[in-house]
């Protein structure tokens, strides 16, 4: 079961995601975003703390969000990934695109 919660919309929007994200759920976490987006534009970051699991279709789901706030000058940065999710993000490396903080 996966969460995504928006926990501050101070300076930026902050969601606190848990559980897992993969293909069943990943438009689920994509809307929720964009929602939260659309209605307030800033930069986005991601608490990853409690993300335990993502996969291949879940990587495109930030790309895809990466890529429709980057376009109108906004930025995505994950923090408190766990090894497993960041060295997915390595891998195809979408660290370059997304800032991931300690």
């Amino acid at each position: 079961m996966q969460q995504v919660k928006l926990v501050s919309a101070d300076k930026e929007l902050k969601f606190s995601l848990s559980g897992e994200i993969d293909a069943a759920t990943s438009e689920d976490f994509y809307a929720q975003v964009a929602a939260c987006y659309e209605h307030d534009k800033k930069d986005v970051l991601f608490d990853c703390a409690a993300l335990t699991f993502i996969d291949s279709t879940t990587l495109g789901t930030f790309v895809k969000i990466y890529k429709k706030l980057n376009a109108e000058g906004y930025k995505v940065a994950l923090e408190n990934v766990r090894p497993n999710v960041k060295k997915l993000f390595e891998i195809c490396a979408l660290n370059t695109l997304m800032e991931i903080r300690s």
